[in-house]
């Protein structure tokens, strides 16, 4: 899947932000760092949970690097002097200015092809007993990607959304991530979780996605076309995600998580 090149929205994004946090919190519970100095989040979007880095651990200073102007905008609000900054990067050529002893990258690698080896770079950065934490969304093969993907492809939008399909395998699974660390000489700890995220209010699942997957798809259209083509995946995720007697929705939304340790 290519980079996105889409204007991120912090507030579209933060809409579900209790669910988009959970797995940064369950990530971060296996990082047994002891007093790091050097803390590095890696596509740190909006920053607070970024922040939430520096509350842990009160020692260490916390740099946020993410390329989109706008969460830096709404990034600036969680920087504290001398704690937390943030920096704007492209988190395939950034690179720190010296040993890191907690990198943390959460659902962005999605977006970059070929980040196996970037990996391998990032545990390379790492202080001894440093340690590398990584989420990646694992769900590109549920409806949500894939009623996107036939739209894009279809007569009716291929000549200008085939480019912008999501892909069905952007990401590695368990086991291909487990050799990644291990070839890169860090003792691994790999796992993947299915959320079962209950939503509420109208197209629910649909708000969920124009924060994600949806932004680089609507990017490429105009405003009319945008509707058109919002209005069509709207209708294919109510048939696949149907509301509950209760009036919520549940959606499954896989995760793969990856903690790396380097050797003291």
């Amino acid at each position: 899947m290519r980079v996105v090149d889409a204007r991120w929205d912090p507030d579209t994004y933060l809409r579900h932000a209790g669910e988009r946090a959970r797995p940064f919190a369950d990530l971060l519970a296996r990082v047994d760092a002891t007093g790091p100095r050097a803390v590095v989040d890696l596509g740190c979007g909006e920053g607070a949970l970024t922040a939430s880095l520096a509350a842990r651990w009160p020692a260490a200073r916390v740099t946020g690097v993410d390329a989109s102007p706008e969460m830096l905008a709404a990034a600036a609000a969680h920087a504290v002097d001398g704690r937390v900054a943030f920096e704007r990067g492209d988190v395939r050529d950034w690179r720190p200015g010296g040993p890191v002893d907690v990198v943390v990258s959460n659902a962005v690698l999605h977006w970059v092809p070929g980040h196996a080896a970037l990996l391998g770079r990032w545990a390379g950065w790492l202080a001894p007993g440093g340690r590398l934490a990584v989420q990646v969304p694992g769900n590109h093969r549920a409806p949500t990607h894939r009623l996107l993907a036939d739209l894009c492809t279809s007569p009716s939008w291929s000549s200008r959304l085939a480019a912008a399909a999501p892909p069905a395998d952007p990401v590695l699974d368990p086991a291909g991530y487990l050799d990644v660390l291990t070839g890169a000489g860090l003792a691994a700890d790999v796992w993947e979780t299915t959320y079962l995220h209950v939503l509420r209010g109208p197209d629910p699942v649909l708000s969920w996605v124009r924060g994600t997957v949806l932004l680089p798809v609507l990017a490429r259209l105009d405003d009319e076309a945008a509707a058109d083509l919002t209005a069509e995946y709207a209708a294919a995720l109510r048939a696949a995600y149907p509301a509950r007697a209760d009036g919520t929705t549940v959606l499954p939304f896989r995760r793969v998580f990856l903690v790396g340790a380097a050797t003291t």
